[in-house]
């Protein structure tokens, strides 16, 4: 009787056994499925985190590339719309031109009103240089007679540079700048530091945000007026003491050639006389004869301009003395400077009458040379040399 009930307890024991088995190997795959999902998630998020850094990243690249076009952008608006005030003042003295030939080939009735136009014309003429003679102060009567003698204070730096002292100021400072480009302006206590066998030990060293362009640079009232180096026309007014940028304008119709064919490196030269700051270049419509610019000094505004007749053609620097345009001639080699083109802004001296006024003998050429109105004498770079000039006036006739 045992026997026979074995086999029936056998039975459900197997059957526990291998409903345990099977519930255990579906734990098994369960388990193994989810390692699995994951293994897969986490795979998926470390991608996903990728891609997330490579889409920062490209998003940065194009933020800096967005700001550097809009940086682009801003530079050629500005010089485009100098450019356009530019064309407009050439539109209106063309129109003024064909009007006037017009006017010619017209009937006698169109003659009789020309001629009150013509007369219009004359009186608005007549005005204007009323008005340039109050801007200009024409009490300042005097002009170049010659150049009486030349002292070389020192010799530093290379063949191409500028130095001077600030006009507008009562201390004894000298600035000197190296090079057509660059970016720092050594300041000396006075000139006999600069003299000294160290004196590059004893300046003060003021380092520009933005290097200059040429040597037409000049220093008045505390502020370094200069060229941007990489901009068309750009002038920019830095204030030395405080060693920041105050103001900046674009100069119309500058920068395409150089002022003075002898001096390439500089493209628009500033000076200064007893009016304030000038600014001079050549433009290609002109045929390459020097523009005069008269800037106000504290608002950067272009005040007036003129079309010379002295060419840059074999000129090799200019400066601004009461008014009057004296511009400096050489030749290509070794040859002694000349002052042979002279331009009164006021039609006050009959220039074409002026004699050729010669430098003092020295062979060579200068890079640059300002006209100082506070000591009535010029600051010249020739060669490397810095050298000062002593001037003789007269009376304008």
């Amino acid at each position: 009787m045992v026997v026979l009930q074995l086999p029936f307890l056998l039975v459900p024991f197997l059957a526990s056994i291998i409903g345990e088995a099977q519930y255990m190997m579906q734990d098994a795959a369960l388990m193994n499925y989810i390692d699995r999902r994951f293994l897969s998630s986490e795979k998926r998020l470390e991608k996903c985190n990728q891609d997330i850094l490579d889409y920062v990243e490209e998003f940065r690249d194009f933020a800096k590339m967005a700001l550097s076009r809009l940086a682009e952008l801003n530079n050629y608006k500005a010089e485009v719309k100098s450019e356009v005030e530019n064309l407009l003042t050439r539109i209106e003295r063309a129109q003024r031109d064909i009007d006037y030939f017009g006017s010619v080939t017209d009937s006698n009735t169109c003659i009789e009103v020309h001629e009150d136009l013509v007369k219009q014309q004359l009186f608005e003429e007549a005005e204007e240089k009323k008005k340039l003679k109050l801007m200009l102060n024409a009490s300042c009567d005097y002009m170049l007679a010659g150049i009486k003698s030349l002292k070389i204070v020192k010799k530093t730096g290379d063949k191409h540079g500028s130095w001077m002292k600030d006009p507008g100021k009562k201390h004894t400072k000298i600035y000197l700048l190296n090079g057509p480009v660059n970016n720092v302006i050594l300041e000396f206590a006075n000139i006999m530091a600069l003299m000294e066998s160290n004196h590059t030990l004893k300046a003060r060293r003021v380092t520009l945000p933005f290097p200059w362009e040429g040597t037409g640079h000049i220093i008045y009232q505390g502020f370094l007026f200069y060229h941007r180096y990489g901009s068309l026309n750009e002038i920019i007014k830095f204030n030395i003491q405080r060693r920041n940028i105050t103001d900046q304008m674009l100069l119309p119709g500058a920068g395409r050639i150089p002022a003075y064919q002898l001096s390439p490196s500089t493209k628009i030269d500033l000076a200064i006389d007893e009016q304030g700051l000038w600014a001079m270049h050549a433009e290609p419509e002109t045929g390459g004869n020097i523009v005069i610019t008269k800037i106000n000094h504290i608002t950067m505004a272009v005040e007036h301009t003129w079309d010379t007749s002295c060419s840059s053609k074999d000129a090799e620097a200019a400066f601004m003395v009461c008014n009057i345009l004296y511009v400096v001639y050489n030749s290509l080699g070794r040859g002694t400077s000349r002052i042979q083109c002279v331009y009164d802004v006021l039609d006050a001296v009959n220039t074409y009458e002026i004699p050729v006024l010669h430098f003092p003998k020295r062979q060579g050429s200068h890079s640059i040379i300002h006209y100082n109105p506070k000591e009535k004498q010029l600051f010249a770079w020739g060669d490397g040399s810095q050298i000062i000039y002593k001037l003789h006036t007269k009376q304008k006739v």
